[in-house]
C-alpha cells in the first residue's frame, strides 16, 4: 500500500515497488507474531480486573464511619435545645477557666440542692435533715394536700424545671430529679418557714452551721429554680403570709444592703438565690448603659488606689451609700461605698461573676465593679490607703489577703462591653493623674500641709522669704540711689 501510493504520485520505480512491499510483509507479520505472544502471556498469566473483593476492607471502613456519624446524628438531634429550653435556662456549672481559680468558692460545703451535687459523699449528713424537715412539711400541709397530689405536682413540673439548668442530659432519671426537688424543696421551705422562730430545728441554730448553709444556698451550681419553689409553696400554704418572696428576703437579709422590699416586678425577675443576691448589688434606680470596648485597655484605670492618693485625688468612703456599685468622682474626690472584706466575700462575688458570664454577658455590673476594684489594688500599700480612708472594712489577716482576693476576682474573665459611668470614671480619674501640675499641688499639700504644724511652720518660712527679699530690694535701692 505504501508502495501503490508513492507510484501514484510518480516518485518510485518498480523495483523500489518490490521492496517496499518487502519491508511492509515483514513488519505486519512481526506485529502479528508479537500480539500471538502477548494473549498467550496473558492466557498464562490473567490479570485480575478490580473487583469489589479487591477493596472489601476500605469499603467496610467507610460503612462504619458512616454507620457512626449516623449514631451521632441521631444522638444529637435529641440533644439539641429548642428555643424554649434555652430561653428557660438560668442555672450552669460554673465554667472551668474560672472554677480552677478557686474550686471551694463554687462547691457547698454541707447542703446539697439540685441535681448537680446530687450524691456527693461529703454532703450526706444533711441528708437526714432533710428528711426530717420533709415530714414536718408533710405534716403542716396534710390538710391542704394530700402526699400523691404533691407528688403529681412536683412531677408536673419536672420539665420545666430540667429546662432549667445548661446541662439537659442531667445524669437524673425523672424519679430521681422528681425527688430530688420534692426533697430540696420542702427542705428549703421549711427553713425560711421557721428560720428565726422558737420552734426551728436545734441542730441548726448553731451560728456556723447557718452560716454555712446560707453561703451553700448562694451558689450558683447549688440551685433550685425560684418559680418552683414559690408554687410549691403557693400549692402547700394557699393561704399563708407572707409570701414566700418575703420569707426569701428575711433570710437573705444580711446581703441586702440596700433594703429592698419584694414587689412584683423583682418576684417576676428572680431567677434563684444566686440571681437575688446579684439583684441585691444593683443600683435600684436603673442600670447604667453599657459601653462597648473599641480598644483594648481603654476601659481600664491606669492607677491604683496609692498612685491616685500621691496625684492628688482625694479618697473618700461614702458610708452612707447602700449601693457598692454606685461610684462617683468629681473635682477630684473619688467617692467609693464601704465594702465589708470578710471569710465570704470571695466566694460570693466569684459566684455572681461567674452567673454574669453565663447569664448575663452585656450586662455584667458586678463583674464591671470588680474589674474597677482589680484596678486600683496592686498591692497591700493600695489595701491600706483604702483602708486608712475608711473605703475597705477589713476582717481578713492582713492586707495581702485582700490583695490577692480582689487580683483574683477578674481573672479568665471575657467581658465585651463596661459599664458607661465607670468608664467616665476611669477616663476621668487617669487625665487627672496624668496632670503634672495636680501631682505638685499633691507633693505640696503632702510633703509642707500635712498637719498644723507643718502649715504654721510653711507659712512661717514662706513670709520670712518675702521679708528677705523685700529688704533685699531695699537694699539694692539704696545703694543706686547713693
Amino acid at each position: 500500500m505504501v508502495g501503490s501510493a508513492l507510484e501514484d504520485i510518480g516518485l518510485v520505480s518498480q523495483d523500489f515497488q518490490d521492496v517496499s512491499f518487502c519491508w511492509v510483509w515483514h513488519t505486519c507479520n512481526a506485529v502479528a507474531h508479537r500480539e500471538i505472544e502477548d494473549k498467550q502471556d496473558m492466557a498464562d498469566h490473567p490479570l485480575t480486573p478490580p473487583s469489589v473483593s479487591s477493596n472489601q476492607p476500605h469499603d467496610q471502613m467507610v460503612q462504619d464511619i458512616i454507620v457512626d456519624i449516623e449514631a451521632i446524628l441521631h444522638e444529637s438531634e435529641g440533644n439539641l435545645w429548642s428555643t424554649e429550653s434555652s430561653s428557660c435556662c438560668c442555672i450552669y456549672r460554673v465554667p472551668q477557666a474560672l472554677h480552677q481559680q478557686n474550686r471551694e468558692a463554687y462547691t457547698p460545703k454541707i447542703v446539697s440542692i439540685g441535681p448537680f451535687h446530687y450524691g456527693n459523699p461529703r454532703l450526706q449528713n444533711m441528708e437526714t435533715h432533710k428528711h426530717i424537715f420533709f415530714k414536718r412539711f408533710a405534716e403542716r400541709v396534710k390538710e391542704t394536700l394530700t402526699l400523691e397530689e404533691l407528688v403529681r405536682f412536683v412531677e408536673k413540673s419536672e420539665p420545666r424545671v430540667r429546662a432549667c439548668y445548661s446541662e439537659k442530659n442531667i445524669k437524673l432519671s425523672k424519679k430521681e430529679l422528681v425527688k430530688v426537688m420534692l426533697m430540696d424543696g420542702s427542705f428549703i421551705i421549711e427553713l425560711f418557714y421557721g428560720f428565726g422562730s422558737l420552734n426551728f430545728d436545734p441542730n441548726l441554730k448553731k451560728p456556723w452551721l447557718m452560716n454555712t448553709i446560707i453561703i451553700d444556698l448562694i451558689l450558683l451550681e447549688n440551685q433550685l429554680p425560684f418559680f418552683f419553689l414559690d408554687e410549691l409553696f403557693n400549692l402547700s400554704f394557699p393561704s399563708y403570709v407572707p409570701s414566700f418572696t418575703k420569707l426569701t428576703f428575711n433570710f437573705f437579709t444580711y446581703f441586702n444592703r440596700q433594703n429592698l422590699e419584694p414587689n412584683p416586678n423583682i418576684n417576676v425577675a428572680i431567677k434563684h438565690f444566686t440571681d437575688l443576691l446579684r439583684t441585691f448589688h444593683l443600683q435600684s434606680f436603673g442600670k447604667p448603659h453599657r459601653q462597648w470596648f473599641v480598644l483594648p485597655g481603654n476601659h481600664v484605670l491606669l492607677y491604683s488606689a496609692r498612685k491616685l492618693h500621691e496625684a492628688g485625688v482625694k479618697l473618700k468612703a461614702n458610708i452612707n451609700e447602700n449601693c457598692l456599685l454606685n461610684l462617683k468622682f468629681s473635682k477630684g474626690v473619688f467617692e467609693i461605698p464601704q465594702v465589708m472584706v470578710e471569710d465570704n466575700t470571695e466566694t460570693m462575688f466569684r459566684n455572681m461573676i461567674a452567673f454574669e458570664q453565663c447569664h448575663y454577658p452585656y450586662e455584667s455590673y458586678i463583674t464591671d465593679y470588680a474589674l474597677l476594684l482589680d484596678c486600683l489594688i496592686d498591692t497591700s500599700e493600695d489595701v491600706d490607703v483604702l483602708v486608712h480612708k475608711g473605703i475597705i472594712c477589713n476582717c481578713l489577716a492582713d492586707s495581702n489577703d485582700v490583695a490577692k482576693l480582689f487580683n483574683g476576682l477578674w481573672k479568665n474573665v471575657t467581658q465585651m462591653n463596661f459599664n458607661s459611668d465607670y468608664f467616665e470614671i476611669c477616663k476621668k480619674l487617669n487625665g487627672f493623674c496624668s496632670d503634672p501640675w495636680n501631682g505638685k499641688k499633691a507633693t505640696l499639700r503632702r510633703d509642707y500641709c500635712k498637719t498644723p504644724w507643718q502649715i504654721a511652720a510653711s507659712i512661717a518660712g514662706i513670709l520670712l522669704l518675702l521679708l528677705t527679699l523685700v529688704q533685699t530690694i531695699c537694699s539694692v535701692i539704696q545703694v543706686a540711689q547713693a
